[in-house]
């Protein structure tokens, strides 16, 4: 008879031999090619992370951007674009797209190319030559000149910030032809050639008569409505960054509350009265918020670093437009737990990653942190167990607004990661008859504190394991696991009853609402990004 030990029979799904070593060196699960390429371009910000360089992520997105089909390569850029509201991943996959197939790069240009920032951050990935070329070309060329034909006059005037490229090396590199006088007038006086300044656009007029009155000592009074960091550098006194403030959109808003607050916009008069309603009734309102493509830490960051002065107003617009970011948080119906991470990688790592003069204050484990609080602000029955190599106790209240539980919720932790060590405690509540309907992971996925008794991988890793125990006593229980950052593995494969999601914005919220209500494919993510329309006709 053979080896019992061995050859035993199992109940539930059979666990595969893991086929592939973490950053940390711990048995996991490789996802397909596809499947990876959604989750670096969903998580990836191309700058070093606690596991990854900057230049070993664009290595990992160029690769696998070589390896699945065009097709897949424009859907995954409009879907990170549109959804995700990433910035640096969209513009490499469109510079590769350029190379692979340029007729499918010029069809859904201004899908994924829909802002000035956009526009700059393209033309330096395909100048710096890392996806092949370093020129434009005669397609990118194109599309270009028409994104710029597209665009008004204020927005290109608005779009005039930012450098390497600026967007007057942009003009000078592909040569628009303008279609009037005013056109013509504006290309010139961006890339600083003479010009008709009476054919200029109206607001240039405006700004260049008001720096001519700041120069000459006059009191120039409120500043024109153009771009901050065009009046930036400039002395000017309060009436005119009471102005700034009056006509800023919601993100410049947003980054600058403290300055604002130094510049005297919120003095305790009946003027900086009333801008503090106007500030807040620009933060939580709701349309704005949706044009912005807010990210839930994108707030949270705006509600840590802000003054102690900053108005009371204020801060409670932030908790109501924290509650609008997160709208699409699902209610899930029956048991569920949610296991945020709270690890040393968490913990040092920017989740947005590390670059010199441009690292974000909020780190991974305040954004699950934050996903954890907005789960349970809809789901109060929930039960929160986060992690380290143990589980670490918290007390959170389910009535308490999104920012307070996330701030709360971050202080604690700090140790290795183990992603089995909250299913532990639920398997053995499994065991005991409890019910389990749903385990909700956040976590930057790189589990390897358990890996020292299943070192091997041969029996599959302890997380699938111990799901699998789950499972048997709970045969509709479901399995998700938010990756925060690029990752190309996992602790637990996709099945029926496990999706892996990467992101950091509310997309993954629907996501996951739509996973748990049954109403996704088996192919899960990639299913999704299969699923974006491409059009029906060029867009550039």
């Amino acid at each position: 008879m053979a080896n019992k030990s061995l050859f035993r029979s199992s109940r539930g799904p059979a666990v595969p031999r893991a086929d592939a070593w973490n950053s940390e060196g711990a048995a996991s699960y490789a996802f397909e090619a596809e499947h990876a390429l959604a989750q670096y371009a969903a998580t990836g910000c191309l700058n070093s992370t606690f596991y990854a360089t900057g230049e070993a992520q664009l290595e990992d997105l160029l690769r696998l951007a070589g390896e699945v089909e065009p097709d897949f390569l424009a859907r995954t850029a409009i879907y990170c674009r549109e959804h995700g509201h990433m910035k640096d991943a969209p513009a490499v996959l469109m510079a590769v797209l350029a190379n692979r197939d340029g007729a499918l790069m010029e069809w859904i240009f201004e899908r994924v190319i829909d802002n000035a920032r956009m526009l700059r951050t393209f033309v330096q990935v395909l100048r710096s030559g890392v996806t092949g070329r370093k020129s434009l070309g005669s397609r990118p060329k194109r599309c270009v000149r028409r994104w710029l034909a597209n665009r008004t006059s204020n927005q290109l005037v608005r779009g005039a910030v930012g450098n390497d490229p600026s967007l007057a090396d942009i003009v000078r590199m592909v040569h628009p032809a303008p279609a009037d006088d005013e056109r013509r007038a504006l290309y010139a006086w961006l890339i600083d050639k003479p010009h008709d300044k009476a054919a200029l656009p109206a607001l240039v007029r405006e700004f260049e008569a008001w720096k001519r009155s700041l120069r000459a000592g006059h009191d120039v009074g409120e500043a024109p409505n153009v771009p901050f960091q065009m009046l930036a550098g400039l002395p000017l006194g309060r009436p005119a960054w009471t102005a700034i403030a009056r006509n800023a959109r919601w993100q410049m808003t947003r980054m600058n509350l403290n300055t604002f607050i130094r510049r005297g916009v919120f003095s305790d008069d009946e003027l900086g009265r009333a801008m503090v309603r106007r500030v807040a009734e620009r933060l939580r309102d709701k349309e704005a918020i949706r044009k912005a493509r807010v990210f839930p830490y994108q707030l949270l960051a705006a509600y840590v670093n802000a003054s102690t002065s900053l108005p009371r107003e204020i801060r409670d617009a932030l908790h109501d437009a924290m509650e609008i970011a997160t709208r699409n948080v699902p209610k899930i119906k029956g048991r569920v737990f949610i296991c945020p991470d709270v690890s040393g990688s968490m913990t040092w790592t920017s989740v947005t990653g590390s670059r010199r003069g441009a690292t974000s204050k909020v780190r991974c484990v305040d954004v699950a942190a934050l996903f954890t609080a907005a789960l349970l602000r809809k789901n109060p029955d929930a039960e929160v167990l986060p992690f380290e190599h143990e589980v670490v106790p918290v007390h959170l209240e389910p009535r308490n607004t999104v920012l307070t539980n996330a701030r709360d919720l971050a202080k604690v932790g700090g140790g290795g990661t183990a992603l089995s060590a909250p299913l532990d405690i639920i398997a053995r509540r499994a065991k005991r008859g409890h019910r389990i309907d749903a385990v909700i992971f956040v976590s930057d996925n790189e589990s390897w504190f358990d890996a020292r008794r299943w070192g091997s991988g041969i029996h599959g890793t302890k997380t699938l394991r111990l799901w699998n125990k789950i499972q048997r006593n709970n045969p509709d229980a479901k399995l998700v696991c938010i990756d925060l950052q690029p990752n190309g593995t996992t602790q637990a494969p996709d099945r029926p009853d496990v999706m892996n999601v990467g992101g950091f914005s509310d997309a993954v919220f629907e996501r996951v609402a739509e996973f748990l209500d049954g109403k996704m494919t088996p192919d899960h993510w990639v299913g999704v990004i299969r699923k974006v329309e491409l059009g029906t006709a060029p867009r550039c």
